[in-house]
């Protein structure tokens, strides 16, 4: 039976990798392989007779490790420069809004059409806003360096907004000027210890000769963000803080304490650092989706009763995005078609209270609406790559 499993873990896990190389040239997001994979290995375990584990505790676990890494991951990658101010500018307001319109407008639907209390309809709406950052990233690896690098921004800034305001609705039974103050100072103190940690973190890698030295700081983060969570504080600031501090650390040299960091050794260390990050990041969030693939009941995709709320809610994700990028001046073809919604929907969906659970946001509206806004995704992306070939070809004749 180990053998059967580990067998059973490895080729999963080496197809997710196939996936993962192969994902650019077969147009396919991601997601969609993994959860089919996942989905699969579940019918093959049912005609095979195979007595699986109840799995369901675990995939709280890979999504709250994921979201830490896929966070740390991005904003690894982020340049920070005064030339790119705009651009941050414009992606954090991006990424912002359409969290706040979508999730006011299903709450209030929930609250008009099936008289649910508008505080716990908002806090069913949430997960609906936010763009999953773990999908998009990856998907936007061969469209134009701006694209990219903007997509990159929104959707992390999307993942950081998003658990932040769920967050606050979800644990504030009342909002007065108290429940904003509070919130000021959490910030405030999640700042100052995020400070603290980043610079504690940054010197211990400088320091440390022993072989082993970039596990323990990866621990360390998932421990400080799990603590803070614990407390009720904005721990994603953190995440976010620290992946920008490491990314950017050589434009930092004016500040005398970047200076004793600030060596060769230590710039190879941090390249190691985001390689690891990657390699865990890619891991973590393979085996989230196919988990959650595998915990998919076959009612859960075909449910007629969800199918009509959910294609309302995708066609208001793409409908709010395209007049937002119009607003804002910004290319609408492909970046429109970037919003897909993933493994921060499922894993804020999971985090409702069950005092805030409702009947009308289900695990099959949730799974429908991934499904759906992916494979808008990808008709958006085969859709553009063959526009821009055409266009090409055009050119050079």
């Amino acid at each position: 039976m180990t053998t059967s499993i580990i067998i059973t873990l490895c080729v999963l896990l080496l197809l997710a990798y196939l996936f993962e190389i192969t994902t650019s040239k077969v147009k396919i997001p991601s997601v969609i392989l993994l959860l089919t994979l996942g989905f699969g290995g579940k019918l093959l375990s049912g005609s095979l007779g195979l007595e699986i584990p109840n799995l369901n505790p675990i995939l709280p676990v890979l999504g709250t490790v994921g979201l830490i890494l896929i966070v740390l991951e991005g904003s690894l990658e982020l340049e920070m420069d005064k030339s790119k101010l705009p651009l941050i500018f414009k992606s954090s307001l991006i990424s912002l809004l359409p969290i706040i319109i979508l999730s006011f407008g299903i709450a209030y639907c929930l609250h008009y059409f099936a008289s649910v209390p508008l505080k716990i309809a908002l806090a069913n709406a949430i997960p609906f806003g936010v763009i999953s950052s773990a999908i998009a990233i990856p998907s936007a690896r061969n469209l134009l360096s701006g694209d990219k690098e903007f997509i990159t921004y929104e959707s992390s800034f999307s993942d950081i907004f998003g658990v932040i305001i769920f967050n606050f609705i979800v644990l504030n039974d009342y909002f007065g000027v108290k429940v904003f103050a509070d919130f000021g100072i959490e910030l405030l103190l999640m700042l100052i210890i995020s400070f603290i940690a980043t610079i504690l973190l940054a010197r211990f890698l400088n320091k440390i000769k022993h072989h082993i030295k970039f596990v323990p700081i990866i621990i360390t983060i998932v421990l400080i963000y799990v603590v803070s969570k614990e407390f009720h504080l904005p721990a994603l600031i953190f995440i976010m803080l620290f992946g920008l501090f490491m990314g950017n650390i050589g434009k930092l040299r004016r500040f005398r304490i970047i200076q004793k960091l600030d060596t060769l050794d230590f710039g190879k260390d941090v390249e190691k650092f985001k390689e690891i990050t990657t390699e865990f990041t890619f891991l973590i969030r393979a085996s989230f989706f196919i988990l959650f693939g595998f915990l998919l009941e076959t009612s859960d995709l075909l449910n007629t009763s969800t199918l009509f709320f959910a294609i309302g809610i995708t066609a208001g994700i793409f409908l709010i995005r395209f007049l937002l990028l119009k607003l804002f001046k910004i290319p609408v073809n492909p970046l429109v078609f970037m919003a897909p919604r993933g493994l921060i929907t499922i894993l804020l969906f999971l985090s409702i209270p069950l005092s805030q659970q409702i009947e009308e946001i289900n695990k099959s509206l949730i799974t429908q609406v991934i499904i759906l806004s992916a494979l808008m995704m990808m008709t958006g992306l085969m859709n553009y790559k063959k526009q821009t070939a055409e266009s090409t070809e055009m050119k050079t004749s």
